[in-house]
């Protein structure tokens, strides 16, 4: 039975993208390709007659969660994770729609001169830490944006996104491959041969048998 046992095997399954998410728009991002949308990404855009505000968020379906902290007003900012880092990392998980990039000017804004907020703002490829279910499990998977601009002239693209197969297993933001996935290169053929070692019909014949054994290993 042990012999028969199959280990779980951990999988990254990668989709590489190109979406531009435009004013009043909206994304869904499908992780792991069952036809139902995962997370959403929009950006909100309203022109006002004494001010304009624009949002780029994520916002969860329902049982998900986007990794990031509440910031200065009570919202949820995602948080804009590097390349390497480990998912989950510190911050929280919430199912609350993340704030990403936000702008707000005018007499209603707190700051009428101009007010900015998110962890997304004139960013490249960062990472958004994901939290879904697949079958009532939990997976952990990125999402890679970039989003430049600032005022009125906010631009988010996405550009991959990726998941864990094995349930509870971390992620590494940027990470498109298992470790057993990885094939070596030419390098690993320059390896010193394996010693090989006497036969039981050379050690029978005696010293003189494995003094030839040694004069063949060594010209090998």
């Amino acid at each position: 039975m042990l012999a028969l046992a199959q280990p779980c095997e951990a999988k990254i399954v990668y989709t590489p993208a190109h979406r531009v998410i435009r004013q009043n728009s909206n994304f869904g991002l499908d992780l792991n390709h069952d036809g139902r949308t995962d997370f959403r990404l929009g950006f909100r855009y309203k022109l006002y007659t004494s001010g304009t505000n624009e949002s780029i968020f994520v916002s969860p379906a329902p049982g998900n969660e986007v990794e990031g902290a509440v910031g200065r007003r009570e919202e949820f900012l995602a948080a804009a994770f590097r390349r390497g880092a480990k998912i989950p990392n510190r911050y929280r998980f919430a199912a609350a729609q993340a704030r990403m990039a936000f702008f707000c000017a005018g007499s209603f804004c707190p700051d009428a001169s101009g007010l900015y907020s998110g962890n997304w703002i004139n960013v490249n490829n960062r990472y958004l830490g994901l939290k879904f279910k697949i079958h009532g499990q939990t997976h952990y998977g990125w999402a890679r944006l970039s989003i430049q601009g600032a005022y009125f002239r906010f631009t988010g693209t996405l550009t991959g996104y990726a998941y864990e197969t094995i349930p509870g297993k971390a992620i590494v933001a940027g990470q498109t491959k298992s470790p057993d996935d990885i094939v070596e290169g030419p390098d690993a053929a320059l390896t010193a041969p394996t010693r090989e070692p006497a036969t039981l019909g050379a050690l029978a014949l005696g010293a003189p048998a494995l003094s030839i054994w040694r004069r063949e290993e060594r010209a090998s």
